[in-house]
């Protein structure tokens, strides 16, 4: 799939030293979305909320940008890729979604805030794919430390959790969309003081979702491994839309969600920093289903009567039902596809990811509608499906086949 009106004559990726203050302008760069994300996620649905939507208004409301950014974020990308100087797209990202900002202050019925949330995910749906491509232009480079980079904006996004937390508790659901704004508007700032690093080496991994996937990725066993992770990851979609609306409503604070949200994503960071030893001591299938199993659990505990310590002990699971998963997930792509196929498997995981998140955010509207916090129960059959996805690729991966083959020929 082609852009149009691409100009042909974009510099090359530009050679020699490294921008002034690489690192530090990247680290700031990827906190500016960060910020956004941490008003947004936990606190969005509770805005919504407070505008009198029915819940399964409020899964339509948060599910139909997710199928919509499946589709922008990749051609933005290969805009991008194409530009010459990926920064700019950056900026008019941040413009565009600012401006969408201001106008959802306007908003107060479901169709009106359908539409232009829906355009504002549209437009800034490109930002931090963009922010992540440059940051590995750097880390190859001139061999920055990715991780180093990436972490101030899991930081960014536990201070912004925490600072919403305590600003709801004060004035209530009213404070979303300024704090949004005011992120758009850093993200505005930080975009203009972005590296410039000139065309990429090779296609950033959103824009490969406009290809078709090589022969390696079309393997039976990994596309069953693919789908089983992807679907453990859409089963959070529950907790990304209703958990601060249900803490809200059995009377925890907003500081107290805020530390039930700040404490999933401070989990994740650790389990991320260990990362390197723990793939040295346990086989990557032992990280990938130790995510997968201790899904079915969180999301079957859930509904419980845990009181906040056992729901901060919940969260923490986080660290293995998405961070040792992923982990996990992309060591099996680099031992299974080629480098060159880098930019595909990550379109591909991208894609997937996307699509039934927002299939079981939709979901997740009706679902808790229907039966309040025992909705979560729909996510552990989820969870469990994507076991069984799981098991399948396991079960069927060409290395494992050949092996039981030269056994069963031995006996």
């Amino acid at each position: 799939m082609r852009s149009p009106h691409v100009p042909s004559s974009a510099p090359a990726f530009v050679a020699g030293p490294p921008p002034r203050h690489f690192a530090l302008r990247i680290a700031l760069l990827f906190s500016a979305p960060l910020i956004v994300n941490g008003f947004a996620m936990p606190y969005f649905p509770v805005w919504l909320s407070s505008l009198s939507l029915s819940d399964f208004e409020i899964g339509i409301v948060l599910a139909v940008p997710m199928f919509v950014r499946v589709i922008t974020a990749p051609l933005a990308g290969v805009l991008a890729d194409r530009i010459g100087e990926r920064s700019i797209v950056l900026i008019w990202s941040g413009v565009l979604s600012f401006a969408a900002a201001i106008i959802l202050f306007h908003a107060q019925r479901f169709w009106p805030v359908l539409v232009i949330y829906t355009l504002q995910s549209a437009v800034y749906s490109p930002y931090m794919p963009i922010v992540e491509a440059i940051a590995l232009s750097g880390v190859r480079r001139w061999g920055f430390d990715y991780a180093q980079m990436r972490v101030w904006g899991s930081v960014a996004f536990i201070g912004a959790t925490m600072l919403g937390g305590w600003l709801i508790g004060i004035v209530g659901g009213q404070m979303v969309l300024p704090a949004m704004a005011a992120g758009f508007a850093l993200a505005i700032l930080l975009a203009v003081a972005a590296p410039r690093v000139g065309r990429p080496r090779r296609p950033s991994p959103i824009t490969a979702i406009t290809e078709p996937p090589p022969q390696s990725l079309r393997q039976t066993d990994l596309q069953l491994l693919l789908v089983g992770v992807t679907l453990i990851n859409s089963s959070h979609a529950m907790l990304f839309a209703f958990s601060a609306i249900y803490w809200q409503h059995i009377g925890y604070s907003g500081t107290q969600i805020g530390v039930l949200w700040s404490a999933g994503v401070a989990a994740e960071v650790l389990m991320f920093f260990f990362a390197k030893a723990i793939v040295r001591r346990f086989s990557v299938w032992t990280m990938i289903f130790s995510g997968c199993l201790l899904a079915v659990i969180r999301w079957l505990i859930f509904p419980m009567d845990l009181g906040f310590s056992g729901y901060f002990v919940l969260q923490c699971f986080h660290a293995f039902t998405y961070a040792i998963m992923h982990t996990g997930m992309q060591h099996k792509l680099v031992e299974r596809v080629a480098e060159e196929q880098e930019a595909s498997a990550q379109g591909l995981y991208f894609f997937y990811t996307g699509v039934f998140t927002a299939i079981f955010t939709f979901l997740s509207g009706y679902f808790y509608a229907w039966f309040g916090v025992d909705g979560f129960y729909s996510m552990s059959v989820v969870a469990l499906s994507g076991c069984l996805f799981t098991f399948l690729g396991w079960f069927l991966q060409p290395q494992r086949l050949a092996s039981a083959g030269k056994t069963s020929e031995a006996s």
